[in-house]
Formats: C-alpha cells, structure tokens, sequence
C-alpha cells in the first residue's frame, strides 16, 4: 500500500513538475537554533520550507505562516512520526528535495557516569533519529532520482573529547553510515553531505539541549567541576555565526556537485587538520609492524 501511494502521487508529480520549480526542503530540530536558521534562510531563498519538531506549536512561534511554509509534527525517534510527516510533505508540495538532519541533542559527561539510559538517549536522537528520517525520504528521492541529503554532525564526529563520549559515539556512528549511505544512493541520483560545524552559537549548550552526567563518582569530582564550568559558560560565547552557516548550506543545496563532506568555520578546518596529522604520525611510526602482517609467500 505505501509503494502503490508512492507511484501514484510520484506519477502526478511528474505531471505538474514542470509548474513547480521551487526547492523542497524538509529540516528536523526547526523550532530554535540552527534548524531554524536554516529554515528562514531557505523561505528567504524562495524554497517551500517543511519545518518539523516535536512541538509543532513552538515551531510555528518561531516561523510564523507562509504559503511556502509547512509545519509537521515529528520527533525523529519514531519511525511512523517520520512516515507521517514525509507523506505530509508530499501531499502539499508533492516532492522533496533537500532533508535536513539536524535535530540533536548533547548527554555530556564522562563515560562511567553516564547511565546505559542516557547513552542510548544520545544515540536515539542523534544517530538513530536521522537514519528514521532518512528511511522514510528515501523512496520518494528514488522515484525521482534526484535529492539532497544534508546531515549535520560536529568536530566530535572527527575527533572526540574529554565529557563528549556520548555525542561523539553518536557523532561518529552517523558519520560512518552517512559515507556508506553516499555511495549506496549515488546511483539514483541523490547528493549527501556532511556538515562537521566547529564552535557555533547555537542552543546546544541550553539547558534545553543540553544533559549532564547523573551517576557522579568521586574520582571524577574535580574535574568534572572542571568541564561542567567550561561548558556551561561557552554558552553563547561560540565564536560561530550559524546564520552565516545557514547561508552556507543554501550556497552547497544549489550546486551541481554539491560537496561529501563540509567543515564549517575555521575552528572545525584547524580540527580536521589535527585529525590528518596525527593519522599521518600514526602511519608513519607504525609502518613497518603494520605493513609486517601477512601471511608468508
């Protein structure tokens, strides 16, 4: 039944096509921070603009009306929430073009003091969030051979950090199925990007984003004080502007070859450089034992 709604409302699509040449973009987390940077700059753009979020209210605070607007209910950590919002989309605009990935959360805390709960919070939203999201698209991009897939990760899915292990074990899981998903949709003519943002003023860091260890061990006392007071005052300090960082991401939806991955601010650029650096070292100083491994000829 769900293919047989998807080639029927493909089929008109593919008649009206033509009268509609306005970009389709559906962004998750659209009701504050960088979501909803990116859903003004896209409405700014001309596109027709799907904003989602759990509090649909919220969101339309935040966006006001539009006859380019649509606002959808979704929380990206359940699959027919996803389902739901997609066929949405389709019955208004009739087709997407861009998904956003952006809804997110941050568990900080050393690893010990962050309960198994808290671990799998971490990865429901930020990994196995956008994979619901992104299941529930894909069938629509295929039958039009074409689309976007922009998935927001961070430096921590480069390289992690001390009281990151939660969102950097998310981080890098997303990051990893976002460069095999690349070459698996290429062929049907769909274009994936990853977005590594360094430090930007967003509400990450707000108490609404943002959850902190709740099974504190005395070893880790000090310098959880520690991390707790540099987190909590780079709050609203970051040295990123992510409505520049919106802009950006228009500029990469309306290239030819949009790029695989994109470092955003020139922290995230100084991190990456890190991360090839010490990859190199590693290489170099283990040469011989590695290359030392197989079997005798």
């Amino acid at each position: 039944m769900q293919m047989e709604f998807v080639d029927r409302t493909v089929q008109f699509n593919l008649k009206i096509g033509i009268m509609n040449n306005k970009k389709v973009w559906l962004i998750t987390g659209a009701g504050r921070g960088m979501g909803l940077d990116i859903a003004k700059a896209a409405l700014a753009a001309g596109n027709n603009v799907v904003a989602s979020g759990r509090n649909i209210e919220k969101v339309r605070q935040a966006l006001g009306e539009s006859e380019n607007l649509l606002i959808v209910k979704l929380d990206i950590t359940n699959l027919p929430d996803a389902e739901a919002a997609t066929k949405a989309v389709i019955a208004k605009f009739g087709k997407i073009d861009i998904l956003v990935n952006n809804a997110a959360s941050f568990y900080a805390g050393f690893f010990e003091e962050l309960t198994p709960e808290q671990m799998q919070m971490q990865l429901s939203t930020s990994l196995v969030g956008p994979m619901n999201v992104t299941r529930a698209v894909l069938p629509w991009m295929r039958k039009q051979r074409s689309g976007h897939i922009i998935s927001i990760s961070s430096t921590a899915g480069l390289t992690s950090f001390d009281f990151c292990s939660a969102y950097s074990a998310s981080k890098f899981g997303l990051e990893g199925w976002m460069q095999a998903l690349q070459s698996e949709v290429a062929p049907f003519g769909i274009h994936t990007t990853i977005v590594n943002p360094g430090f930007f003023r967003t509400e990450l860091l707000t108490k609404e984003s943002t959850n902190y260890a709740d099974h504190p061990i005395e070893d880790y006392n000090e310098r959880r004080m520690q991390q707790m007071e540099f987190w909590k005052g780079a709050n609203g300090q970051q040295s990123g502007d992510p409505v520049k960082l919106a802009g950006a991401l228009i500029t990469i939806a309306r290239m030819e070859q949009p790029p695989l991955r994109f470092l955003a601010g020139a922290d995230a650029i100084k991190t990456a450089e890190q991360v090839v650096a010490t990859l190199q070292q590693q290489i170099d100083a283990f040469r011989d034992l590695s290359s030392s491994l197989a079997y005798p000829t």
